[in-house]
């Protein structure tokens, strides 16, 4: 067997090493799993918030309304994730928690970049613990804040963070991304939101799949309320999307 090159021998052996090139790699390997997680989308519209999310399910016995892509932090954020799902429970339960003390302590919904934050400072502590390794996972983080504005952000595995208008995450990000930067505007309404989350879906993953594949949440600017679609209202966006 040939020896490895010294610049890459155990330089991913230990999250706190870098390498002479500068990188970090098991945090480089972390965004790797992101990349093969389903793909989710978020975009701001003019009167609220989308998340939409394939939730690749790969049996036909599981019970499709019990797989969950989206989940709800408050009446007012909402979060979805590509990567190890088991990692990404444990910052939305953290999250969630965060929000109820914000409640309990201020009578008062959080602010998502409050939330965002929070994740973020914990993601950035695994890159630099010894016996840590990162969280493999990327999160969408979506809501409306008390001052009416819809805010979406990305955090990825180093624990770095940024604002959107619209974002893709997962196997399809780089094609979900590029029509995206093509087709979203910044007066789209929900509705026409939904409609094109949903193409893009169909353009990256294929256009073989149900409604019961898909998991879709919008929170409103006037109500300020995390909404999910049933399974009559996705499969209506599905024949809407579908038509040329």
């Amino acid at each position: 067997m040939q020896p490895m090159p010294h610049q890459l021998m155990g330089y991913d052996r230990a999250i706190t090493m870098f390498s002479p090139e500068g990188r970090l790699l098991q945090v480089e390997y972390a965004k790797k799993t992101v990349k093969q997680g389903a793909t989710a989308i978020g975009m701001v519209c003019k009167d609220g918030i989308v998340l939409v999310t394939d939730k690749r399910l790969i049996d036909k016995l599981i019970v499709p309304e019990a797989t969950e892509k989206i989940f709800q932090i408050d009446d007012n954020i909402a979060t979805t994730a590509a990567g190890i799902l088991s990692d990404a429970r444990v910052l939305i339960e953290r999250a969630q928690l965060k929000a109820q003390q914000h409640r309990v302590t201020y009578d008062s919904p959080i602010d998502v970049l409050t939330v965002v934050k929070d994740i973020c400072d914990l993601k950035q502590i695994t890159t630099q613990s010894a016996g840590l390794r990162p969280f493999g996972v990327s999160l969408l983080i979506a809501g409306v804040d008390q001052d009416g504005e819809a805010r979406l952000f990305e955090t990825d595995p180093t624990g770095i963070f940024f604002q959107y208008k619209a974002v893709a995450i997962g196997e399809g990000e780089v094609e979900a991304e590029s029509i995206l930067h093509k087709q979203f505007k910044d007066d789209m309404t929900i509705e026409d939101g939904l409609k094109l989350a949903v193409k893009v879906l169909i353009k990256t993953v294929g256009d073989g799949f149900a409604a019961n594949r898909l998991d879709i949440v919008t929170i409103t600017k006037d109500k300020k309320k995390y909404k999910k679609l049933s399974k009559a209202e996705i499969e209506k966006v599905l024949i809407e999307a579908k038509k040329k």
